[in-house]
């Protein structure tokens, strides 16, 4: 049984990324049914995520198994060097988050002595309604997450938290259309940020990138091309390229 669990997992591998059912029972060579019971068993151990069109990634699980190996994991080692380049320019706090559940995990930061304090560290988590990297997670999540986060209630952290349903929409779309998102003190009073997408060689979006600032230190817009640029650079590593496009989780290209 073991050996099979492995069959799955290996199945996937950089530009194979995302696999339906169908797509994994060709590559592993096993029974429907079988591939079928042991994806189920790997979502439910978090080793794999299942996303609402049914096909299966990597979970976050194994990325926290992977970083105990010598060598980093591709995400990682393809967006660090950008958010050093970041860091570097802008004397700020950079940050890399990935999706899990209905939150965004940080898996890697850069801070900068002298900046703002900050409530997270990597390994936390952080809304995906009020932080930049949750909004961009979330607007490229596709809406049945967004229809779930929406009906768990949108917890106001700060009186500029986005908490009206409608608003949020309107922001996620925005944020979808341009892949970026401007988050103004809505986790924190005196904090704003810059988020932007990562995407793989599958076109989809991985994770995001951001920066976070002092209000009123650095104009938002002053800091968004860098970001930008920092995000389609590690895109590029992972294998991205515009024709590929973005293909968000409910299956549409951008």
């Amino acid at each position: 049984m073991s050996s099979r669990l492995l069959e799955v997992l290996f199945a996937f591998r950089p530009g194979r990324s995302r696999l339906s059912l169908a797509s994994l029972t060709r590559a592993t060579g096993l029974p429907h049914a079988t591939v079928r019971r042991l994806a189920l068993e790997l979502v439910e151990a978090g080793a794999l995520d299942r996303a609402p069109d049914g096909s299966f990634s990597i979970g976050i699980r194994m990325w926290q198994l992977g970083t105990l190996a010598p060598l980093s994991v591709p995400l990682r080692t393809a967006v660090l060097p950008f958010m050093d380049d970041l860091h570097t320019a802008l004397r700020q706090h950079v940050q890399l988050a990935v999706l899990e559940g209905t939150e965004a995990v940080l898996v890697e930061r850069i801070s900068a002595a002298g900046a703002v304090d900050l409530i997270s560290h990597v390994g936390g988590r952080l809304p995906l309604h009020s932080s930049g990297v949750g909004k961009v997670l979330l607007a490229h999540a596709g809406p049945g997450l967004q229809d779930q986060v929406i009906a768990q209630g949108l917890t106001a952290h700060t009186p500029r938290t986005i908490t009206d349903p409608v608003r949020l929409r309107h922001a996620l779309d925005e944020c979808r259309r341009t892949g970026v998102a401007m988050v103004r003190e809505e986790m924190t009073l005196g904090t704003d940020s810059v988020a932007t997408r990562v995407i793989d060689a599958d076109g989809h979006v991985v994770a995001a990138l951001s920066v976070i600032v002092s209000t009123g230190s650095v104009g938002l817009h002053t800091v968004r091309p860098a970001v930008i640029a920092a995000g389609l650079a590690g895109s590029r590593r992972l294998g991205w390229t515009p024709a590929v496009g973005i293909q968000h989780t409910n299956g549409a290209h951008a």
